[in-house]
């Protein structure tokens, strides 16, 4: 798998701080046809300290029947996010997801800002091997709780 992660990742993802509305994530989410929104310390050092996904907001938020009206991202993210840097092989980021059973990791670059997300679709449109059905497997297994 000697495909570069720059040539897979979807690059310059919205990114959203701890504070915003999670209506406004929810929105990003809409705008970006995307189910996960890195949560930065700021816009300006663009440093992960989470991430929304709509998962998070259906099950953390609306299952538990929380006050949408006021919530904010960080009433939801899940920390801490799991990142590759923009240097790591195809192999590793496949590797990051399946340890932490993830479907989407985000790359960030030598500064640790974000730069970008790989998805498992992302990696299921390379397909040329075997390892795209291998994530998918290793990642969608359910947990033993």
């Amino acid at each position: 798998m000697s495909t570069s992660l720059s040539t897979v990742m979807t690059a310059k993802p919205a990114c959203c701080t701890a504070d915003t509305s999670l209506a406004e994530v929810a929105r990003m989410m809409m705008q970006n046809d995307c189910g996960q929104i890195p949560v930065v310390e700021s816009h300006q050092s663009g440093k992960p300290v989470g991430v929304v996904t709509d998962r998070d907001i259906v099950v953390r938020m609306v299952a538990e029947g929380r006050d949408m009206g006021s919530a904010t991202a960080s009433d939801c993210m899940t920390t801490p996010v799991t990142t590759v840097g923009q240097g790591a092989s195809l192999a590793d980021c496949c590797t990051a997801m399946e340890q932490n059973r993830i479907r989407r990791v985000v790359v960030v670059d030598d500064a640790g800002a974000v730069c970008g997300i790989v998805a498992q679709a992302d990696i299921a449109r390379t397909g040329r091997d075997e390892k795209t059905a291998e994530v998918v497997q290793k990642v969608s297994q359910p947990t033993s709780h």
